[in-house]
């Protein structure tokens, strides 16, 4: 499917769950590289992980906002509230839209269903429904949407690496089962309505001021404070690792490129529609991954030279809802936006370690 080039500049840009972590990053790179134009910040800053760190990106995101010619709002509140989502279409009608807002974590879909429901489900109908009222009137509308899927999509899928064509019938969590939901919610928005929407499967975002319920920034946490770190599956486990500095670049490439609007033989559009990963193909085995971790908060100083990593981590069995492998084809992103993630993970974990010592005084 070819593609409608968007200048996003002088543009009004709607981006929800921001400022999360994929999110703040978006928009303080909009905001340092645009020239003109709008870019909302809707979030609820709930409290699934300390608000603080939302409240340090917020702060990063006024900062870039006050150099910057683009202007910037944020809006407190949930996308499950559709009285909101839409008193913001109508106020500022946005031009493209890019839906970061969800319930994230496999685990704590367990025990904490009902706000993956409201979140994931709700409000992603509520994104779609402004979306399509969005050309009442003969008005232009939104012209592209963009929101975020996940590699957990793929559930217990064996074939690797995983491919967009792969089918996704077998979620293993909750929380997978709502981002192909969403899917098939703007599969058939984009048919009905002829909405231009493009979905993203993320593959283990890490980075600075990351989410403290990941993996690499909780074992910080535990390994700062003399703790035992568990590692599941018995280590034999391994994650396509994606620095969100490339998750952002390539939402930025999607963005400018929505799927064409085309006429089907039957009359009715073809869905303007496509969905993508976003991973490094470089799937890391978590042993290494966890190593590499070691040496560089050692490197940062956050932990000691001669610390003891052998007596503070315990292997364990895999826990319900995980997978045992993650392995992202981008092929068809690196055909379609010219763009494949590169940022290994040394690097990546450098980063984090200096931010992480930085940011909580170790």
């Amino acid at each position: 499917m070819g593609k409608k080039i968007i200048d996003l500049n002088d543009r009004v840009i709607l981006v929800t769950g921001s400022p999360g972590f994929v999110g703040a990053n978006l928009v303080t790179r909009l905001l340092k590289e645009l020239t003109g134009g709008t870019v909302i910040s809707l979030d609820n800053m709930n409290d699934y992980y300390d608000p603080a760190l939302k409240e340090y990106r917020l702060g990063l995101i006024e900062e870039a906002a006050k150099r910057s010619p683009v202007r910037h709002v944020f809006i407190k509140g949930s996308i499950g509230d559709k009285a909101l989502v839409d008193r913001v279409f109508a106020e500022y009608e946005p031009s493209v839209v890019v839906n970061l807002a969800a319930q994230a974590g496999v685990r704590y879909s367990i025990d904490h269903p009902d706000v993956y429901i409201e979140s994931n489900l709700i409000g992603f109908y509520n994104i779609l429904e402004a979306c399509r009222h969005s050309y009442d009137n003969g008005r232009t509308g939104v012209e592209h949407l963009v929101y975020a899927s996940s590699s957990s999509v793929y559930g217990g899928n064996k074939k690797v690496p995983f491919s967009t064509d792969d089918k996704v019938d077998t979620p293993v969590s909750l929380y997978a089962a709502t981002k192909k939901s969403n899917e098939l919610l703007a599969h058939s928005y984009s048919k009905l309505y002829n909405i231009p929407s493009t979905g993203l499967r993320f593959f283990t975002v890490y980075g600075p001021a990351g989410r403290p319920d990941m993996f690499y920034f909780s074992a910080t946490d535990t390994l700062s404070k003399g703790g035992t770190i568990k590692i599941f599956n018995y280590g034999n486990c391994q994650r396509d690792f994606t620095f969100v500095d490339d998750i952002v670049e390539g939402v930025l490439r999607v963005m400018k490129g929505a799927p064409e609007k085309a006429p089907g033989n039957d009359g009715l559009p073809v869905p303007p529609y496509a969905v993508y990963n976003i991973g490094g193909g470089t799937p890391e085995n978590l042993l290494d991954y966890v190593a590499t971790l070691q040496e560089e908060l050692v490197r940062a100083g956050v932990l000691s030279a001669d610390y003891d990593f052998e007596a503070h981590r315990e292997l364990v069995g895999m826990q319900p809802g995980d997978v045992p492998v993650t392995y992202a084809d981008s092929a068809a992103l690196e055909r379609d936006y010219g763009f494949t993630p590169k940022i290994g993970i040394r690097e990546g974990l450098r980063a984090f370690a200096e931010w992480y010592k930085e940011y909580y005084k170790v």
